[in-house]
């Protein structure tokens, strides 16, 4: 029985991992449907890139970070257990990268190839995985601390905090490093309007992340013993709150559209095991809203030219799902209880600060360093010809 249980367990996290890795490739047309058509390259290679260079950074560095566990042993030691810390390893992984892939978002269009990956690998190999192992593996004692001081640890089911938030706010300092693209706000205070390339693209990657985080969220039990179908309908509620929510507030307008179930899931992976669907509901469907209120805000109102919108998606709507935890979790709102207001609001705040000091630190070295601009030819040119040499349709090329 106990090999049976080891082996559904592998079964059970690598159907997990393959469920999180198929959700890059929805980062990827996300990313290629919403830049113009002069970056639709420049983003496909980028997410894959990174997802590789992820795996490099996670493998040798990042997972001995967060869990103090490393490969170096032999083939024997590593398959023990059908070898699932190996595939718990992939699952992790398939997060880890999230971060890199959430960040490219934001900063798409004017950003340098090559210092690029060399942020992915320290963002996965240090940055996110320090923070990771605070939250889930419960070192340097910061989880003691707000149990004793908050009356629960910090609670982070599916990384609400630990990857999306995260993720985001490390986009925010990238994108305020980097700048605005040129001629996106002029001097007389116009905004200049870069509608996304292709509206079916971004609608598919959003569709391809939407079905990959139910592995995303329900696989976070990690063995088949501790899977819930509450995690799954809650996700599902979300979802639809998320959706709902952002086709009315935009207006029908597609983008919003497309992102407001992203928005839902981002919030709602930290309590999504512990609150009731009616909570699941409210909390997604006030992300969704909160996303299309703060991109606007950030793009028209702040001029902060962030693509994607990784900041109001993932920074705010991740931040915003570690605290709905401490609400709709709790006994008296309808669910399972075992989180305070309190624990949440600190594990929130201490990953946010985590995010833009490492994000400072990898991105401000780098920009002192090589540079992390396009210069403005190359800019003006867009990066899939300047960068790769080739654009996503050739045969409409100038010099073809």
């Amino acid at each position: 029985m106990e090999i049976l249980k080891s082996g559904s367990d592998v079964l059970f996290i690598l159907l997990g991992a393959i469920m999180v890795l198929a959700m890059h490739s929805g980062f990827a047309f996300l990313e290629l449907g919403t830049v113009r058509k002069k970056s639709q390259v420049n983003a496909l290679v980028k997410i894959l890139s990174d997802f590789s260079i992820s795996t490099i950074a996670y493998f040798f560095v990042g997972y001995g970070v967060a869990y103090g566990v490393n490969f170096m042993g032999s083939a024997e030691h590593l398959t023990e257990r059908s070898g699932y810390e190996l595939v718990r390893f992939f699952f992790l992984l398939t997060f880890a990268a999230a971060v890199p892939a959430i960040v490219s978002g934001g900063i798409a269009e004017r950003s340098k190839f090559n210092p690029q990956i060399a942020a992915t690998f320290l963002l996965v190999g240090f940055v996110y995985p320090f923070f990771e192992g605070i939250a889930w593996n419960d070192q340097y004692g910061v989880q003691a601390w707000i149990e004793a001081t908050a009356g629960a640890k910090f609670h982070d089911f599916a990384g609400s905090i630990v990857v999306h938030a995260v993720g985001g706010w490390i986009g925010l300092v990238a994108v305020l490093l980097l700048g605005a693209r040129t001629g996106r706000y002029t001097k007389d205070g116009r905004i200049s309007a870069h509608p996304p390339s292709s509206i079916p693209f971004l609608a598919l990657g959003a569709w391809i992340l939407s079905v990959g985080w139910f592995g995303f969220n329900v696989m976070s039990a990690q063995t088949i013993d501790k899977i819930s179908g509450l995690v799954a309908v809650n996700s599902l509620m979300a979802m639809a709150g998320g959706t709902i929510i952002a086709l009315v507030i935009g207006r029908n307008d597609p983008g919003f559209v497309h992102n407001g179930p992203l928005a839902g899931l981002v919030a709602v992976c930290a309590g999504s095991d512990v609150m009731h669907p009616i909570g699941a509901l409210v909390t997604g469907g006030l992300a969704g809203g909160l996303f299309v209120v703060m991109f606007t805000v950030t793009q028209n109102r702040l001029k902060i030219d962030d693509v994607l919108g990784v900041w109001p998606l993932h920074g705010l709507c991740g931040a915003w799902g570690g605290l709905a935890a401490g609400i709709f979790g709790v006994k008296t709102m309808g669910g399972l209880g075992g989180v305070t207001f309190g624990a949440q609001l600190a594990g929130t705040l201490l990953g946010i600060a985590i995010a833009v000091i490492g994000g400072l630190i990898v991105y401000g070295s780098l920009k002192a360093v090589v540079g992390i601009r396009l210069d403005a030819e190359q800019e003006f040119e867009g990066s899939d010809l300047s960068i790769h040499k080739i654009g996503a349709t050739p045969e409409g090329e100038v010099n073809w």
